[in-house]
């Protein structure tokens, strides 16, 4: 936005020129003035206008995706591609979950984009993917267990069990046997919230520091979710990527690796283009900040 600024006079020899003076006078002092004003302009720097934002969505909820203290991983990556694309990011903020994102924030113009949803979401038109992540294992450094995968022997010795609602895990936990085993203990973790009409997750650093302390011998949780907390633990702790989909005994598959992207509205292809180029020149930071932030970087669309 210009800012307002004070419009310089003409110099004082020409304030005080006699109503006699020359008509060749009187065109020099004009052309002094002309000459004055825009260098004036230049020196107190108004010609510049600060750069379009580029509306981004978020939850005040969604930590350490992104926080309203800047501090958030998708804070840093939304403001690398905004620069790439000669603008600004302005965080939306919303009190409600991330997962009421796209129908109260996107859809109703609140904002344009949202970084981080599974590719190919259908409820909006995503970018090309930037990153690819998944759930993990996270066990301490001395734990005997070895596990990359829910058809691992040593999931036999698992005894306590945290994990994440409404995710793989719990799918997969019910085909283990070990869900019904943890439920009373899983739900210890929210303080028995009665989860009717309510969304209701445990945390990331929960999850974390439930094994660091040792009150559960692994938990199960979305990389991103847990990076961070693995990695400033004061007990060293070890976080494996579930290298393969799960399977039901039905023979249904359950993945657990997800290509990550930007969402914008359906119709909003514009954008999109103008992000995907964005994203594609920016990707070396963009992976500097996932490893920074503990994510093991994954290349997106390789599959499982």
């Amino acid at each position: 936005m210009t800012r307002a600024f004070n419009e310089p006079g003409p110099p004082r020899s020409a304030s005080r020129m006699p109503a006699h003076a020359s008509a060749r006078g009187r065109r020099l002092a004009t052309a002094a003035i002309a000459l004055s004003f825009p260098l004036s302009l230049a020196s107190i720097g108004v010609l510049r206008a600060d750069p379009p934002a580029l509306r981004v969505c978020a939850s005040k909820a969604a930590a350490p995706y992104a926080a309203v203290d800047g501090s958030g991983f998708e804070n840093r990556i939304a403001a690398a591609v905004a620069g790439a694309m000669n603008r600004k990011a302005e965080f939306v903020w919303t009190d409600k979950p991330a997962i009421f994102l796209v129908r109260d924030m996107l859809d109703k113009g609140a904002c344009d984009v949202i970084v981080g949803v599974d590719d190919g979401d259908p409820r909006v038109l995503t970018t090309a993917p930037y990153y690819r992540t998944g759930y993990a294992f996270i066990t301490r450094a001395d734990s005997p267990l070895k596990l990359s995968s829910w058809s691992d022997d040593d999931l036999s010795r698992v005894r306590r069990i945290a994990y994440q609602f409404h995710s793989p895990s719990e799918e997969m936990l019910k085909q283990t046997g070990l869900y019904e085993d943890n439920l009373i203990y899983q739900y210890s973790l929210i303080n028995f919230t009665d989860r009717r009409n309510q969304y209701t997750q445990v945390p990331g650093d929960v999850l974390v520091s439930e094994v660091a302390k040792g009150a559960a011998d692994v938990a199960v949780a979305f990389a991103p979710d847990v990076a961070r907390y693995v990695k400033a633990s004061g007990v060293p702790l070890r976080m494996t990527m579930i290298d393969r989909n799960g399977m039901t005994a039905a023979g249904k598959l359950v993945p657990q690796q997800f290509d990550q992207s930007m969402a914008v509205r359906k119709d909003d292809t514009a954008l999109r283009s103008e992000l995907d180029a964005a994203i594609a020149k920016v990707r070396p930071q963009i992976v500097a900040i996932l490893r920074e932030e503990g994510i093991p970087p994954m290349e997106p669309g390789l599959g499982q």
